[in-house]
C-alpha cells in the first residue's frame, strides 16, 4: 500500500514502468471518460498491462479524486455516525489508552488506528449495524482469545461487536497486550 495519499505519487512508477510520459496517460483516459469505473480499469489493464493500484490511481486522478485520505483525524471519522456509535468508538479506544497511554489515534486505512511509536496496533471500522474491532495483523491472536470472544462473531481478522456494545475494557487491553508482545517476537 502507498503511504503517501496523493493519487499522483503513482505516477512516477506509471511513467517508470510503461515507458510513456503521464500526458499520453491522461490522454487515455479522456478517451475513454464517458465509461465505467470497471470497464476504465479493465481497459487499462488488459490493454496496458496496468496493476490494479495503478489502474485505480489513475482512473479515480482522471475523475477528480486526487487523494485516497477521507479523514484527517478519528472526529473526522464518527462525524457522519450517530451518537451511539460515536460513544462506543470513543470508549473502545478510552479502554485501551486507560492502560497504554503512549499510544496515539491515528487514521491509516481511512479508518481509526491506535499506534505505539511506528507499529500499529489495534483498529476499528464503523458499519451500518455492527462496529469491527481489530488488533492489527490480528488472525494468530484472534484464535488465542477465541474462549473469550464466543459471544461475538468472529472473522479472520476481525470481530463484530454491536453498536451499543458494553465495552468490555480487559478483553481489549489484552487484545492490544497480545498485539504489542507479538512484536517483540
Amino acid at each position: 500500500m502507498a503511504t503517501n495519499p496523493d493519487r499522483a505519487s503513482f505516477f512516477p512508477a506509471i511513467e517508470k514502468k510503461h515507458g510513456l510520459p503521464m500526458s499520453y496517460w491522461h490522454d487515455q483516459m479522456k478517451l475513454i471518460k464517458d465509461l465505467k469505473y470497471p470497464e476504465q480499469i479493465a481497459f487499462l489493464r488488459e490493454n496496458h498491462g496496468f496493476s490494479q493500484a495503478h489502474a485505480n490511481a489513475l482512473v479515480l486522478y482522471s475523475k477528480g479524486n486526487t487523494t485516497s485520505k477521507r479523514f484527517n483525524t478519528i472526529d473526522d471519522y464518527l462525524k457522519p455516525h450517530d451518537a451511539t456509535k460515536q460513544k462506543t468508538v470513543k470508549a473502545i479506544f478510552k479502554a485501551i489508552k486507560t492502560k497504554y497511554p503512549k499510544m496515539e489515534i491515528v487514521i491509516a486505512w481511512n479508518q481509526p488506528m491506535l499506534k505505539l511509536g511506528e507499529d500499529y496496533i489495534f483498529g476499528v471500522n464503523v458499519l451500518k449495524n455492527h462496529i469491527l474491532i481489530a488488533p492489527h495483523d490480528g488472525e494468530a491472536i484472534l484464535l488465542k482469545f477465541a474462549k473469550r470472544l464466543e459471544p461475538y462473531e468472529v472473522l479472520k481478522k476481525t470481530v463484530r461487536v454491536p453498536v451499543d456494545w458494553k465495552v468490555d475494557v480487559k478483553l481489549l487491553q489484552d487484545l492490544a497486550a497480545a498485539r504489542i508482545s507479538a512484536l517483540k517476537k
